[in-house]
């Protein structure tokens, strides 16, 4: 009696573990090689930001699971020229949003088929990931207050003697080029952020005296807050006219996975895209990302 009870309950929990395991595999969501997975923040207008609606061309934005996060979708210039590759490989675009410093661990992964997001080919993430060739490349300014102390600088050297609190995204080439030239400036290089949200909170607060973006970045960010202007820094320029950078540290090109077979039709498909082309998609992005139905 005991060993038919015993099997008897062997039985059901094979038969309960299968069931677990069975809904288990249904719930989850796999990558379909008809879809083309891209990673980015959505939080970086006008490159990329999550908006309430699909107006304009915006499309539904997916957790890391591959579920649609109801009611966000994507838009700005990076997702512009996401579907552009997209329809050049044949396959349907999804948005896969997730914070910046988990973007090159996923593409290694797998969990993402390419970041994206505004990200600069530097030396150090060129050891890590491959990269597209340049799709956009741009200066570093700084945003600061249109009634503050810095509104009518013009360059670095005006920051001298003045301790400016002035931050700039973690992980980030602009948070190194503070680190490695604030100082010569007199600017006090804060603890880095998380996104450009918190900047723009940071920089409307007081806590901090201004902000490393990009020019498409400051233009965005200034159109949208009245109270923001931005100084016009030039790359390279003398004499403290700007940050000194490479240009894979301010261009802008395709994250992938070491070794991705899909890195030269990613090139012949960003060839296709004009200048012009280029120039129009960032106008109509900053445009955009400028209007009401941003998320903040």
């Amino acid at each position: 009696m005991r060993n038919i009870l015993k099997k008897a309950i062997v039985i059901l929990t094979v038969i309960c573990i299968a069931a677990a395991l069975c809904v288990v595999f249904t719930a989850c969501h796999r990558k379909d090689d008809d879809k083309l997975y891209v990673g980015l923040e959505c939080a970086y207008a006008p490159f990329n930001y999550t908006q309430l609606d699909d107006e304009n061309g915006a499309v539904p934005i997916f957790d890391t699971n591959y579920k649609h996060d109801n009611g966000k979708y994507a838009n700005g210039y990076d997702v512009m020229i996401a579907k552009k590759i997209a329809e050049a490989l044949g396959k349907e675009l999804v948005v896969v949003r997730m914070g910046w410093d988990a973007l090159i661990p996923a593409v290694n992964a797998g969990t993402v088929d390419f970041i994206i997001a505004g990200m600069s080919p530097t030396a150090e993430r060129s050891e890590a990931i491959d990269f597209s060739a340049p799709y956009y490349q741009s200066n570093l300014v700084i945003v600061v207050r249109s009634n503050g102390e810095f509104a009518s600088a013009e360059n670095l050297n005006d920051f001298k003697g003045k301790n400016a609190k002035i931050v700039a995204q973690q992980g980030t080439f602009h948070d190194d080029a503070l680190r490695m030239q604030g100082a010569q400036y007199d600017i006090s290089r804060q603890t880095p952020l998380a996104d450009f949200p918190a900047m723009i909170n940071a920089l409307n607060s007081g806590a901090v005296d201004g902000y490393i973006a990009e020019e498409p970045g400051a233009l965005e960010n200034c159109a949208s807050n009245s109270n923001f202007t931005y100084i016009h820094l030039k790359n390279n320029a003398p004499d403290g006219g700007g940050f000194v950078a490479t240009d894979a540290d301010v261009a802008i090109a395709v994250g992938m996975k070491k070794g991705n077979s899909l890195r030269e039709k990613i090139n012949e498909a960003l060839a296709a895209i004009t200048q012009e082309q280029r120039d129009e998609m960032m106008q109509r992005a900053i445009a955009l990302a400028s209007g009401n139905n941003i998320e903040a």
